[in-house]
């Protein structure tokens, strides 16, 4: 039984099992690093705008490390590449509460946002290669679930505040370590290029830009949403008159929302248009996103618009990877997923930074405003995208506006 155990599965399905679970972990470590740092820094009378400014050094990190998480991967495999990314995670989040300064957390940060970008690069890639097309939207909106269990569990740490500052942290590394040794003792170390080919299409990142631009955008909006929320909504919140409390517990309702509605969306978008979905799911959010500054502080009124809101917008980094897939061949998936990476960092860097400037200096409200206004675009936008399957897997093409 036990030596059963400790051999590497074969089977996709189970390995797809143990790169959900890497990634709802992954997701929690996320959900509750954003807004306990925050809480600290507002705590030493940091600015919003400094304190969105801390926080998108995490994004730094990971949009840095897009530039060689390909040729990385080809070279360690998934295995390793994983194993790598949480080990580093560990290591810097272990040092969080030893050095309490603002100037050390960005530079720990920094760290994080490399480990991140490597795990969720092999990760993301990994689950979408095992994942047959006509199951794919099914199986990226699973993915998209795990990371969003766990990035809605993860603000419920804060509660730990209470035992110790140091006691979150404690929490995540415990956690961290568990799923390490699950990847070290069951998952293969699958080869890179025996999955995708040796060879590198040429212009493959120009290319994909030009097949399936469309599809890209919804991770910039997904990393926008997600830092904006995690790490401006905890200071809109406090200067409301909310305490830390509401806090903890109104932030995972957004991710609640997005668990509910996250499968149905995918499903649907397998049975029906993917593109379609987006663009519904962009003008209705959008619109929800502008409201929530009309309830004030009623924290029943913000929870209501925030399971709302999650459930629109919180499949939109999977959904949009789902529809990629389909309009590239399998050999530019590795790029397309770099460029949503990259992405991803991209609004992640730029959310925290326009949230904060526009809480000090524009209105409270502000950082809502911005995010409706993202998506309705993005769904007016898409009215121009006209992307079919443009390449078969024998890279015989014809081009999509």
């Amino acid at each position: 039984m036990l030596s059963s155990f400790r051999r590497p599965t074969t089977s996709p399905a189970w390995q797809f099992v143990i790169l959900i679970t890497v990634v709802m972990f992954t997701g929690l470590s996320q959900g509750l690093l954003l807004p306990l740092l925050t809480i600290f820094l507002e705590r030493m009378g940091v600015p919003s705008d400094l304190n969105g400014l801390n926080a998108t050094a995490l994004y730094f990190g990971t949009f840095v490390m897009m530039f060689f998480v390909e040729r990385i991967l080809r070279k360690l495999g998934y295995k390793r590449m994983l194993l790598g990314g949480m080990l580093v995670v560990t290591f810097a989040l272990m040092l969080f509460p030893l050095f309490p300064s603002i100037g050390f957390w960005f530079v720990l940060r920094i760290v994080v946002g490399v480990g991140d970008s490597a795990l969720h690069y092999a990760t993301q890639l990994w689950a979408v290669t095992i994942s047959p097309a006509d199951r794919r939207g099914r199986n990226i909106s699973l993915y998209g679930m795990a990371y969003g269990v766990g990035f809605s569990i993860g603000p419920l740490g804060i509660h730990l505040l209470g035992i110790s500052d140091a006691a979150p942290f404690v929490f995540i590394v415990a956690l961290f370590i568990l799923v390490m040794l699950i990847v070290w003792i069951k998952l293969p170390n699958q080869d890179m290029n025996a999955m995708h080919g040796e060879a590198r299409p040429e212009k493959r990142y120009a290319r994909s830009y030009q097949w399936a631009w469309f599809a890209l955008l919804p991770s910039f909006l997904y990393g926008y949403m997600e830092s904006s929320m995690n790490s401006n909504f905890p200071v809109y919140a406090l200067r409301l008159g909310l305490d830390q409390t509401w806090i903890a517990f109104l932030l995972p309702f957004f991710g609640l929302g997005a668990l509910i509605l996250q499968l149905p969306l995918g499903i649907l978008s397998d049975r029906v248009n993917r593109k379609a979905v987006l663009m519904s799911c962009g003008i209705a959010g959008g619109l929800l996103f502008c409201l929530v500054p009309l309830v004030g502080d009623n924290p029943w009124g913000i929870l209501i618009l925030f399971m709302l809101i999650g459930g629109l917008v919180g499949s939109f980094f999977s959904l949009g990877l789902a529809y990629a897939a389909d309009i590239l061949p399998k050999a530019y998936l590795p790029s397309a997923n770099v460029i949503a990476s990259v992405h991803f960092s991209l609004g992640s860097i730029i959310g925290p930074n326009l949230g904060g400037f526009g809480i000090r200096y524009l209105s409270i409200g502000s950082m809502f405003y911005f995010l409706g206004i993202g998506y309705v675009l993005f769904s007016i936008i898409g009215f121009r995208f006209r992307g079919k399957a443009v390449v078969s897997e024998d890279q015989q093409t014809t081009q999509a506006s």
